[in-house]
């Protein structure tokens, strides 16, 4: 049996509980037969994408006021509404142009930018959803046949990244549940945060890293300027790597937008920091065990956005933009999505007017969101950057 869930959160119901234990065993079997403990990243791989058992590939509703999370699409048509103005800009530039989702999450942004599009007069060519859930690509298909029926014909799923994809990619919230590496300084050495078993629960232990994440703590260090200190544990995505490398090589002319809470690297590795960014969600409640309640509850890393523009650039990207998510609705046309507020009946008003400070106050998604765009090609530096861009602090 796991560990029992903390009191600071819901016990799950039955149906849960024992869908995490299957998921928990799973996990077990991958630690008996890797000889008795697997890299911290292994088991939040499978904790979210084991198939048929871990967070992403189990069907459970995972958006919204029913989930354990909200995004910003699930808020808000103002967001997508947005973002579509910005993939505007990009398919009028490039004829034949399509836009390419990395996740559709519940199909909501889908909607609300084919929708926002269609009024623009600048549809594209195709809609393509990268979704790896079976479960979640019905409930997005489902939700799109009725909410966007007459342009539902538009949208594709697809496996895998396709070749030569002309126009627009987006990620929203993708890059931190991409699985990472924990790691802790110890003296003069790094060592890997692995997991192992204990009665039949999960506990930390450590272990010599893979020359991977020793060279890329060393590369950490070298960014900051200075070592980090006896027992400072935090992560570091890997995984972005080869995720930007395939982007990239799907990527024949267009810009990719990549939405996501996160800070600059020295942000990210700065001396309170010491416990490192990765954080659980489980029915709106937020905390910082990952070893519970496996297969139900969301596990997300802060993303090191200094880390995402080097890995892009690298990989053949230019660096277009990267501003706080604020700056990028105030710039990319929010003032124009609300002139028509004052019109509408008091109710209304008062909702959106709280969804947009949901949306941009510093205390909220505001400041902690971040978007970060990649181009390739001749496309032009999207309107959104031209005032609020922070490039220069990555």
């Amino acid at each position: 049996m796991q560990a029992d869930t903390p009191p600071s959160l819901p016990a799950p119901d039955a149906l849960s509980a024992a869908h995490s234990e299957r998921a928990a065993a799973y996990i077990r079997d991958h630690i008996v037969d890797a000889g008795g403990s697997i890299a911290f990243s292994e088991f939040m791989h499978h904790a979210l994408y084991a198939p048929g058992l871990g967070y992403y590939a189990a069907g459970t509703t995972k958006f919204g006021e029913g989930g354990d999370f909200i995004t910003a699409p699930e808020l808000s048509k103002v967001f997508g509404r947005v973002l579509a103005r910005q993939c505007a800009e990009v398919l009028a530039e490039i004829d034949g142009g399509g836009i390419l989702e990395y996740g559709a999450g519940s199909g909501k942004l889908a909607a609300d930018m084919l929708e926002a599009l269609s009024g623009l007069d600048a549809l594209p060519a195709a809609y393509l959803v990268l979704e790896v859930s079976a479960d979640l690509r019905e409930r997005q298909e489902d939700y799109l046949r009725r909410r966007v029926p007459d342009l539902v014909h538009l949208v594709t799923w697809i496996d895998s990244l396709p070749e030569g994809h002309r126009g627009v990619i987006v990620a929203n919230e993708v890059l931190d549940c991409l699985p990472v590496e924990r790691f802790v300084r110890r003296g003069d050495s790094v060592m890997q945060v692995r997991v192992a078993v204990e009665n039949d629960g999960f506990v930390f232990t450590e272990g010599p890293p893979p020359e991977n994440l020793a060279l890329a703590v060393a590369s950490i260090e070298r960014g900051i300027g200075a070592p980090l200190p006896d027992g400072y544990m935090s992560e570091v995505c890997i995984a972005t790597g080869p995720w930007l490398g395939g982007m990239s090589s799907a990527l024949r002319e267009g810009v990719v937008f990549l939405f996501d809470y996160g800070v600059s690297r020295r942000e990210y590795y700065a001396p309170d920091r010491s416990a490192g960014w990765l954080r659980c969600h489980f029915r709106h409640r937020a905390h910082s065990d990952p070893l519970v309640l496996v297969g139900i509850q969301d596990m997300t890393a802060w993303v090191d956005f200094s880390s995402i523009a080097a890995t892009g650039t690298a990989h053949g990207f230019d660096l277009a933009g990267y501003e706080t998510q604020a700056q990028f609705l105030l710039g990319g046309g929010l003032e124009v999505e609300l002139q028509d507020i004052a019109t509408l009946p008091a109710e209304k008003r008062l909702a959106l007017s709280n969804e947009v400070k949901t949306l941009t106050l510093p205390g909220e998604m505001g400041e902690r969101f971040k978007c970060l765009a990649l181009s390739k090609g001749s496309v032009a530096t999207p309107s959104a950057f031209a005032h609020g861009d922070r490039t220069h602090t990555l």
